[in-house]
């Protein structure tokens, strides 16, 4: 009964002031009386909420002194690209991102079979930019950014928490002079019922460590004894929706992985292993014919089956397609197209189609100031007559590159603090420039 009341009692003793909100009353914050009553008592007792508004803590505006405040949300491609061009001596850089890393993406697959290990694709904020861990005004907050107040140029978050017994997630905000958002995008499953249940999606390092447990222990169920032949070739079959790149690319390492190691080092079982990669139209179909006929011969050389079809619906166990032919997987892999993310959608900012944030040609919001927009989260407006660029690492990379020179260029000119860039001239608008085509961009 002693150890009880002294954990009880050191729930309330470790409640520290200094990580509470400022400017919030700290009678709000301590438990009432009634309550901690409660805890000794087996009467419910009511209490009568605390009526005192709550009142974040952040990052106030800077002074006119002060180095101008960059926030960046987002940690990807375009993010990164941008804050390892931003000169630290012109802004202070903030990064909000519910991930402390960049993941050289392109690779990704190549982890999934233990060609690379996953620390070989991912590179720490702070070794992109090193001002954020060095610097007294720059920070890297591992948080989501749940809403834009674009009047008052303020960001609000809430930190990253995992598990049930973690504590409760931190809201605070961030007040910027430059902002930019590059909040990427989330994989498409266009409705379809059970993709998000039972298929693993290829983004993130996690998903990829999924994908290789999923493999390994795949390949050892199949060689226990009594299992039959019909479940061995289901557990043995991977399944691959979606054509684009990052199919193709995972359904190559695969096929790979299974001539080089699987015919080695499972020999029991190497007969019953197969990859299917089903698409609904022709694999890399925004990409150059030559290059979509070269993908096509060595896929189908490598022993990739490819099959056209819609998926209707997936199960547990086997993928239904729009003509009624069921198809039984071990491992599905769901890589069919992005799309923009729900913070994106939330957001009172213009759009372009697509449902994207919509710039002009300097990559700029337009009816908002100071708002910047990179990667796959953006896209030209309609006014521009420009069309949306392909959710590629290429478009992503360049554009955090021109923004950040933008940046530099008004930092430098003395005009990087809010509502003070009115009149500047931008300079040359951002061109989308490639040396092999990709559908109708050179």
């Amino acid at each position: 009964m002693s150890m009880a009341w002294l954990r009880n009692l050191s729930k309330f003793s470790t409640i520290k002031a200094s990580k509470r909100p400022k400017n919030t009353d700290p009678f709000c914050l301590l438990p009432s009386f009634p309550t901690f009553l409660s805890h000794f008592s087996s009467n419910a007792v009511e209490e009568k909420p605390c009526t005192k508004p709550v009142e974040y803590s952040g990052l106030e505006p800077t002074k006119p002194h002060e180095k101008p405040r960059v926030v960046v949300l987002g940690s990807g491609w375009a993010g990164c690209r941008l804050m390892k061009g931003l000169d630290p001596h012109v802004y202070d850089i903030v990064c909000v991102s519910p991930r402390n890393h960049m993941v050289f993406t392109p690779l990704l697959a190549s982890t999934c079979v233990g060609t690379l290990e996953f620390r070989s694709v991912a590179e720490p904020i702070g070794r992109i930019q090193p001002a954020i861990s060095r610097e007294p005004g720059s920070y890297f907050f591992l948080a989501n950014c749940t809403n834009i107040d674009a009047n008052n140029h303020t960001v609000h978050c809430e930190t990253v928490t995992e598990g049930v017994e973690t504590i409760p997630p931190w809201k605070f905000t961030i007040s910027y002079d430059k902002l930019v958002i590059a909040l990427g995008s989330q994989p498409s499953t266009f409705g379809i019922q059970g993709v998000k249940e039972h298929a693993i999606f290829l983004r993130e390092v996690h998903h990829a460590q999924e994908i290789r447990r999923k493999l390994l222990l795949n390949l050892m169920l199949s060689d226990v004894p009594g299992i039959s032949e019909e479940e061995k070739q289901r557990l043995l079959h991977c399944v691959v929706v979606g054509g684009g790149p990052t199919g193709v690319e995972f359904s190559g390492e695969l096929s790979d992985f299974i001539m080089r190691d699987v015919r080695q080092r499972y020999a029991h079982v190497k007969d019953y292993i197969s990859v299917t990669l089903i698409e609904a139209n022709e694999i890399l179909s925004s990409f150059d014919d030559r290059l979509r006929g070269y993908a096509t011969k060595q896929l189908t050389k490598s022993g990739v089956r490819l099959v056209r079809g819609v998926v209707k619906d997936v199960k547990a166990q086997k993928i239904v397609l729009n003509d009624g032919s069921e198809v039984p997987y071990g491992l599905l892999v769901w890589s069919t197209g992005v799309g923009p993310l729900p913070i994106i959608q939330s957001l009172d900012l213009p759009k372009a189609p697509g449902g994207r944030i919509g710039v002009d040609e300097w990559l700029r919001v337009p009816s908002v100031q100071d708002v910047f927009s990179i990667g796959d989260c953006s896209g030209f407006v309609e006014s521009t007559g420009r069309p949306t660029l392909p959710a590629l690492a290429q478009v992503a990379e360049r554009q955090g590159k021109y923004l950040a020179a933008l940046l530099n260029k008004i930092g430098k000119e003395g005009v990087g603090h809010a509502k003070s860039a009115k009149e500047i001239e931008f300079g040359d608008p951002f061109v989308y420039k490639a040396l092999w085509k990709h559908g109708n961009y050179w």
